[in-house]
This record gives structure tokens, sequence and C-alpha cells, in this order.
């Protein structure tokens, strides 16, 4: 769908019975809640959208669904606490998976700037995708470490040379796609919620491996459209629109399904 469309009309099958018909407006998303601002200060959850003429629907969920969500909304409620042990082994892990070979000095050093972190301490970027955002890029690392290493070190494509900073921005995209998905809510309320459930009762690490296809598709998008840092809330939305409208393709089954999955390497 073109972002300068008028409407389109979505039909999904959903596992339990039925055809649900979802009538969508598309208009332009809004930035909402930025805590800290993308000039010169780096980005914090600047990603959040909204669409007022969003149809708001409800779904019974099955006992099964209830528990897959439960599990997941549990991981989104865990804050990052620095002084937590295995939160501090995740961080470092993460370290080694991205700089192999390279002795960190440190849970607060300046070597934390090179992987993209807005200071010398990764902990206070954490605040608006919790600890699940750290377990997102460490996921990454480990599953597609030739994606996630060609994304650290902007290996691919002809690059600005005022780039978006890689581990901040993987913690928007955490961000963006909970706010997408409406996954703090009790049940989901949209189609696209409504359509990953059902993927993540497929498989329960579908939210790490959407995440792994949104964050190498956000990166595509940014090269085909020439971005620079001040373009990133731009790419995001667009970013956001792909996904929406291939949750949303008939045969989906299963996230590998998604036609982005194919830009993942291992």
């Amino acid at each position: 769908m073109d972002q300068n469309a008028g409407s389109f009309l979505a039909v999904r099958r959903l596992s339990g019975g039925g055809i649900v018909h979802h009538h969508h407006h598309s208009s332009p998303a809004e930035v909402m809640g930025a805590s800290t601002a993308w000039i010169g200060r780096g980005l914090s959850c600047v990603c959040a959208q909204r669409r007022d003429s969003d149809a708001r629907l409800s779904f019974d969920l099955s006992p099964i669904q209830e528990e897959c969500l439960q599990r997941l909304q549990n991981r989104i409620e865990v804050q990052y606490d620095s002084s937590n042990l295995e939160h501090q082994k995740a961080l470092k892990a993460l370290w080694r998976a991205s700089f192999p070979g390279t002795e960190l000095l440190g849970l607060v050093s300046d070597q934390w700037k090179e992987m993209g972190w807005q200071g010398k301490d990764p902990s206070t970027d954490f605040r608006g995708g919790g600890f699940i955002s750290l377990e997102n890029l460490l996921y990454f690392s480990k599953n597609y470490p030739k994606s996630f290493q060609e994304l650290l070190c902007k290996k691919n494509g002809d690059r600005a040379l005022w780039e978006y900073p890689f581990a901040v921005a993987g913690v928007n995209v955490t961000f963006m796609l909970i706010q997408m998905l409406d996954l703090q809510a009790a049940k989901p309320s949209s189609l696209i919620g409504a359509v990953f459930l059902n993927l993540l009762l497929e498989n329960d690490r579908a939210f790490d491996i959407l995440y792994c296809i949104t964050f190498k598709l956000m990166d595509q998008k940014w090269l085909d459209m020439n971005a620079t840092y001040m373009d990133f809330n731009t790419v995001i939305k667009s970013t956001r629109r792909q996904l929406e409208r291939e949750l949303l393709l008939e045969d989906i089954q299963r996230i590998e399904d998604m036609p982005s999955y194919r830009f993942l390497a291992r």
C-alpha cells in the first residue's frame, strides 16, 4: 500500500474459524512521547506512532493464547537493572558477540559508544525498551550474526556520513514493535495484534525474530531512502507501515513467512 493511498481492506483468516475484515484508513503517523531529543543527544523511544483512524477491535482469547501473551508481557515488564547480575551478564554477552576478541574494560566505559550507545553507561538507554530490548539485541547477535555485524559495522551500501547509532536504534525498534502490536494491553485490540498472537502461538520466539526482521528491514529502507541521521523517524515510520502490510498478508502462517525475512542472513 502506498502511504498516500486512501484506504485498503485487509482480510486475514485467523485460527479458530472465521474471517476478520478490518477497514483501515492510512494517515500520517504521529511521533509521541520522546524522552530524549534526537538532535544532538541521540534518540530514545521517539518512534511510537498512533493512527487516530485505526479501528479498535476486540478479540476473545483462549486460555493458551492468554498464557502465551502473558509470558511475553512478563518479559516486557522487566526493567533493566544495572545491579542485577543476570542483566550484567547479558550486557557482557552482547559485548562479546559484538566485538569478539576485544576486552571490555567495564560496564561503564567509553567503549560502549562504539556500539552506538549515547554515553558510556548503556543502562541509561534501556529505559524506553526495558530488559527485553537487550534480550532482542542479544538474540539477534546469536541467531543472525552475519546480519547483526552488517548493521553494527554498517557494511552494506553507500552510507551517509551521519549515521544512526546502532544500539540505541535497536532499543527504538523494540519500543516501536511493542506499540505497534499493542502488547501491553490485556488482549489484542487490532487485527495486527491478533495476527501476531497467532504467530506467537506457533513460535514463542516470534517477537525476537520479528525484531531481527524489523531491524534489518529498517536498515534496508535507510539505504533505499539515502537517509541520514535526521531522517530516522521517517525511516522507522516507513518500516512500520511495511511490517503492518506484511502481517496482513493471507499466506503468513509463520513469522518466517514474512517477505522481509529474506533480508536476514545467518
